[in-house]
């Protein structure tokens, strides 16, 4: 079992690594996983599976690696060129887990969150039926994430107004019967706790230049210092009980806003909450059988 569990450990570990490439989306692949997951339990899924759909949320960019800096970064709209290497994440992706020996808890997520119902998604065109359920769930997650997100040159949606857009794309850009469980799941206000957080009880941290898209670790300890991945902005944390608050010190660090951060905490979570699906999903008569032994 360990060495299933320490599988897991680098599949988490690479989707973090992928995730602070890119200075604007702090605790996205947090989110995503949670959204998934509430979605997945409204489903009526099995403990397994909504676990397998938090795993495929929570690794559906690992193809962002492919993605230059000056494309993930771009605060611009991007060229028909730059979008066509942006649509490749999924491939990419998918190509990186292939081998990996985990690969079929989330590949599904990780190659098909882009597909759409009408066939008009990427990278397949797949339409319908054709796309597995995990899929659908992650590609609802992710856009709504993306549109309630805060970036440097905008301000993440209303909650209201995301759900009214998914409202308004049912059945072509998203699963209509799912689209309507997540958007009464929002009227509900069961995603209220998870918008503009990085994890459970932490929301997103404001850079005075960039707006609330820094992630504060957990481990993170009052008086340490953090820095906005945008404007490389240098700020010392204070924690009052659940409070937390940044303050400027007036200095910037390129290097230090830049080094990639994986949040082991909050891996040891993840991974604890996944051992169910490692559980059901053990092949019997395979070289995983013998992970348990």
């Amino acid at each position: 079992m360990n060495a299933a569990i320490d599988l897991l450990k680098s599949l988490y570990t690479m989707a973090m690594m992928v995730e602070a490439r890119d200075a604007y989306t702090g605790g996205h692949l947090w989110r995503v996983s949670r959204f998934s997951m509430l979605l997945a339990q409204d489903a009526g899924l099995s403990a397994a599976e909504v676990k397998k759909v938090a795993l495929g949320g929570f690794l559906h960019d690992l193809g962002k690696v492919g993605v230059p800096d000056a494309i993930l970064n771009k605060r611009d709209k991007l060229t028909d060129e730059e979008y066509d290497i942006i649509k490749n994440h999924p491939q990419v992706g998918a190509d990186l887990l292939s081998e990996h020996p985990l690969s079929a808890l989330a590949i599904d997520a990780v190659l098909k969150h882009h597909e759409m119902p009408n066939g008009r998604g990427y990278p397949a065109g797949l339409s319908a039926d054709d796309i597995p359920l995990v899929a659908k769930m992650v590609g609802i997650a992710d856009a709504f994430d993306a549109m309630t997100s805060s970036r440097p040159y905008r301000a993440g949606m209303p909650i209201e107004r995301a759900l009214s857009i998914i409202s308004d794309n049912l059945g072509s850009q998203f699963d209509e019967a799912l689209g309507q469980r997540f958007i009464a799941l929002g009227k509900q206000g069961k995603l209220d706790h998870i918008v503009g957080h990085s994890e459970p009880g932490i929301p997103m941290q404001a850079c005075l230049a960039c707006g609330p898209i820094i992630a504060v670790p957990r481990a993170r300890k009052d008086g340490q210092t953090l820095y906005c991945p945008s404007c490389t902005t240098e700020y010392r944390l204070s924690r009052q009980g659940r409070q937390l608050s940044l303050s400027p010190t007036g200095f910037k660090n390129a290097a230090a806003a830049r080094r990639p951060l994986v949040d082991q905490d909050l891996i040891a979570d993840l991974v604890e909450e996944a051992r169910q699906v490692l559980n059901v999903n053990r092949p019997s008569g395979s070289w995983l059988t013998r992970l348990w032994q």
